[in-house]
């Protein structure tokens, strides 16, 4: 028998190239994989529709998002509030099949009267009201730091709403245990972000760069970027490298400074490909314990020696396989002692016996198969 499953993005998943994107294309590639069959109803922000998506799923809709200061006047937090549309309900209304709804932004159809009886699955990337209340500390723009705080406000109001769905993926333990707390009784289950990876690619070998990577133009990846610049890279003498979407002019000053430090802007996917498989370390930080870092879980499996603050790996389980550097002075160490020590096939014999099939997505796609329709 046929399985048939609603998919709800916050965004349109392709290219999968940040984040929360990342997670919802590889998981729409995985389930079709295993056989099932999409409907893909995906809001339009500054990303166009895409033709690929078409090869993977039954039928795909695209909705415009009511953007502006009118979505502001609502409770609800803008970025739940903007994504309501009569045509995703209307076309939600048009089949029994079960409902996922990719974050807390594209949950505002969870409970609507017109809905009844639907299996809703609810997939979390970040508990939301953190992360909003932490993207306002990191910032320091008064207008836009108010939103955040306004944001976070809200969607502490709104996660409620979790409530309703008969089971929530949690994409990190952490996650999960206070969404578990959170919402006792409830169907609340850890499943790990699908990514690029299918099998662990982590080349042996030696390179002499070090590569930093993220959407730059996340408040949080910023302030991160800026922090290795100012404290950690413009202290060694190796080549690093800086590597991701939208670069802030501030961002660009400040690596301008030091001739050493290159930035790759908007990389397209085969040059950051190229860059996670070729550099010698990845030194990942962050300031904010939400969710689980997709770039952590990208650069396991393809990159070489990994360096990490603490709260990178917040919830994740993955701390074996890195290196925990949390001062400039650890971070500055451990950098020049890895870049001199061949990363090598035991290392990555090592990760794959770690990753899969655990975080492989394959396995988390046969997982969710079974959830949703009791059989694989």
């Amino acid at each position: 028998m046929d399985k048939y499953i609603n998919i709800v993005a916050l965004n349109v998943p392709y290219p999968a190239n940040y984040g929360g994107i990342i997670d919802i294309y590889y998981k729409i590639k995985a389930l079709h994989a295993a056989g099932v069959k999409i409907i893909l109803h995906c809001f339009e922000y500054e990303r166009p529709p895409a033709r690929e998506l078409d090869e993977l799923c039954q039928a795909v809709y695209y909705y415009k998002r009511r953007t502006g200061w009118p979505a502001n006047l609502s409770v609800l937090p803008y970025n739940v509030y903007s994504r309501k549309h009569a045509g995703l309900l209307k076309n939600l209304s048009a089949n029994d099949y079960p409902v996922l709804f990719e974050g807390l932004h594209s949950c505002y159809y969870m409970n609507n009267k017109h809905l009844p009886g639907r299996l809703k699955v609810y997939r979390e990337s970040n508990i939301e009201h953190d992360y909003y209340r932490m993207l306002a500390q990191s910032c320091t723009e008064v207008v836009k730091k108010a939103f955040f705080l306004v944001e976070a406000w809200r969607f502490r109001r709104y996660q409620q709403i979790i409530g309703q769905a008969d089971l929530t993926l949690a994409v990190s333990m952490a996650d999960t245990d206070y969404l578990r707390k959170a919402f006792p009784g409830k169907r609340i289950e850890f499943m790990p972000s699908f990514h690029p990876g299918y099998e662990v690619t982590a080349a042996p070998g030696q390179s002499d760069f070090i590569l930093y990577h993220g959407k730059l133009s996340v408040v949080e990846n910023e302030q991160a970027a800026l922090y290795l610049v100012r404290h950690v890279f413009s202290k060694l003498s190796c080549t690093c490298v800086i590597a991701g979407m939208a670069p802030s002019a501030r961002l660009k000053s400040a690596i301008a400074t030091y001739p050493h430090i290159r930035l790759e802007a908007n990389p397209a996917e085969e040059r950051m490909a190229a860059l996670v498989k070729e550099a010698q370390v990845h030194l990942l930080v962050t300031f904010q314990e939400t969710g689980l870092k997709l770039k952590l879980l990208n650069s396991l499996f393809a990159g070489r020696h990994i360096v990490v603050n603490k709260a990178m790996l917040t919830g994740s389980g993955l701390s074996p396989l890195c290196h925990i550097a949390d001062t400039p002075g650890e971070m500055i160490a451990a950098c020049a002692r890895l870049l001199a020590e061949p990363f090598t096939p035991e290392e990555t014999a090592r990760r794959t016996q770690f990753l899969i099939p655990a975080y492989s997505n394959k396995h988390q796609a046969g997982r969710l198969i079974q959830m949703i329709y009791g059989e694989k």
